[in-house]
């Protein structure tokens, strides 16, 4: 049994919480060993509570994941875990976390649990709104990147990751729901209901609206953020972006991938190498001096 509550925690999706440590990264704290210990424990903290989200998620959509092709292996949906016990699972995970995430700071508390609030009227009410569905689910990334600079202090960190990283959430969203619809075709809708909402057409025009707006709001950072090198140098992490945005859309059109976002991070070998030598040369240029 335990072995099915870790997989229902969906530990491949908590690659996901990486962003906690977008504040220690590019606020150049990444060698101290003080703040990045208590990212560390931000980021399992994080993790479980988001793994809680997706065991509440699997038992609200019970039904409609047995009717999908991939879903229907999850453990309460195939019967493997049962609800009973996913619950209680739910709850001490819960009862241990939020006291945890209070000893680290009680704005990140704070941020947990509205996080943890949204997402069970995310599960409950919202993820059945076209467009505010997405914009749901951007509003994670964006709370991911708050909770990491509510954990150290901050003096370097630029408000333009926010908005890179809103853009680039909802360039994933979008492209997620696109790959939904294109896996299940005329069935879409009886598995979410959301995507009687969408067609392929309107979907491929938000993906072109937000991921141009992704690589200029980013090309922007990259020269004008204020805690940047003055040489510029952070500009030569540009092409590695551009070759990301163009990947996940080869991915999600060619290869018609994309409705796991967080799977494709973990087996495309070119997405990973993008994702590799941005993370390098991000390193290089705010560690490095180059």
């Amino acid at each position: 049994m335990l072995k099915e509550i870790i997989r229902s925690l969906r530990p491949r999706q908590w690659t996901k919480n990486v962003f906690i440590f977008t504040a220690l990264v590019f606020d150049r704290q990444l060698t101290h060993i003080g703040p990045l210990l208590i990212c560390l424990a931000g980021f399992s903290i994080f993790s479980l509570v988001a793994g809680t989200v997706y065991i509440i998620n699997d038992i609200a959509d019970i039904q409609s994941d047995r009717m999908h092709p991939r879903k229907k292996s999850r453990p309460i949906a195939s019967g493997h875990l049962s609800i009973r016990s996913a619950v209680i699972a739910a709850v001490l995970i819960l009862a241990v976390c939020i006291p945890l995430s209070i000893c680290l700071s009680p704005i990140f508390a704070s941020i947990v649990v509205f996080y943890f609030v949204l997402n069970l009227a995310y599960s409950k009410w919202l993820k059945h709104i076209p467009l505010v569905d997405v914009l749901i689910l951007a509003s994670d990334f964006v709370l991911r990147v708050a909770a990491g600079v509510a954990l150290i202090n901050v003096e370097r960190f630029s408000p333009w990751m926010y908005v890179c990283m809103t853009l680039l959430a909802l360039y994933i969203g979008f492209g997620k729901r696109r790959a939904e619809l294109a896996l299940l075709a005329g069935n879409a809708g009886e598995h979410r209901k959301v995507l009687d909402g969408y067609s392929i057409p309107f979907l491929d025009q938000l993906i072109t609206i937000v991921s141009s707006c992704t690589i200029i709001a980013y090309s922007f950072y990259s020269f004008s953020a204020p805690n940047l090198p003055a040489d510029h140098t952070m500009m030569l992490t540009i092409p590695f972006v551009l070759y990301g945005v163009f990947r996940y859309l080869y991915l999600i059109h060619i290869k018609q991938e994309g409705g796991a976002p967080e799977e494709l991070v973990l087996k495309d070998r070119p997405l990973q190498l993008t994702l590799g030598l941005w993370g390098l040369s991000v390193i290089a240029v705010f560690y490095f001096n180059l």
